[in-house]
């Protein structure tokens, strides 16, 4: 894995962004030894607070939520000039203006053209969340050229079925977009009492797994779920042919 860079985009907010950002540069770290991460929210800043991360803030809107081209162009050209593994995560307030910031000025041609192996992942949720981050996984599905696609599933929310009860990979919005994926990731749904409440945690901490298992501040039981945890997710994540 060498001069990739790595978007992290959905339109809904609350669905767990930077927390798969967090997971991101902690696999590319494990993987590569080194990361650079960049923070765009203007509002909600969250992985900007992982300190282990370095993250640097550089938000690309205004209060009005309205794009800065000149931001913008700065970040692009961090990534098309310099080497290195980026992970950028983005806010959800300005994902309509960042995605048409993109396909405009054809910013992820750019970054193939420059050699960077550039990938976007985007997050299905389940539940409540389905319909809404079903129309932003379609809305990048179709409008993205140039990078490759790694969808996201959560089940913190509930199943990743319709309101009918029908599986999203059986959904029109999955299989006109399928052919676009490069991989899937399942965040899986665990015990909220355990599991669920040692990765709380974890993010109120804004601690790293590494981190966290160097800390005293978690027990020998949170540490083995932790463990656990990133086990999976990044064994799903070494898994794919980056």
């Amino acid at each position: 894995m060498q001069n990739t860079v790595h978007f992290v985009l959905q339109a809904k907010g609350g669905i767990g962004k930077s927390f798969i950002s967090t997971l991101l540069a902690q696999h590319v770290i494990n993987e590569t030894g080194t990361v650079r991460c960049f923070d765009t929210d203007q509002e909600n800043t969250t992985f900007a607070h992982y300190s282990a991360l370095s993250v640097r803030h550089i938000p690309l809107a205004d209060q009005s939520r309205v794009i800065n081209p000149k931001r913008s162009d700065l970040l692009m050209e961090t990534l098309l000039t310099e080497d290195g593994n980026f992970v950028v995560d983005t806010g959800a307030n300005t994902f309509s203006n960042l995605l048409a910031y993109m396909v405009e000025n054809e910013a992820l041609p750019m970054l193939r053209d420059a050699r960077k192996t550039t990938y976007v992942h985007t997050i299905v949720g389940g539940g409540d969340m389905l319909a809404d981050t079903a129309n932003g996984f379609y809305a990048i599905a179709q409008k993205v050229s140039g990078a490759r696609i790694v969808l996201w599933f959560n089940e913190h929310f509930g199943d990743i079925k319709t309101a009918e009860g029908k599986p999203f990979m059986e959904t029109q919005a999955y299989k006109l977009s399928a052919d676009r994926l490069t991989g899937i990731v399942t965040l899986f749904r665990r015990n909220p009492l355990t599991f669920g409440e040692d990765i709380r945690k974890l993010n109120t901490k804004r601690h790293t797994i590494m981190q966290a298992l160097a800390s005293p501040e978690y027990t020998l039981m949170e540490k083995q779920r932790l463990k656990t945890f990133s086990r999976d997710i990044f064994g799903q994540l070494k898994a794919f042919k980056w």
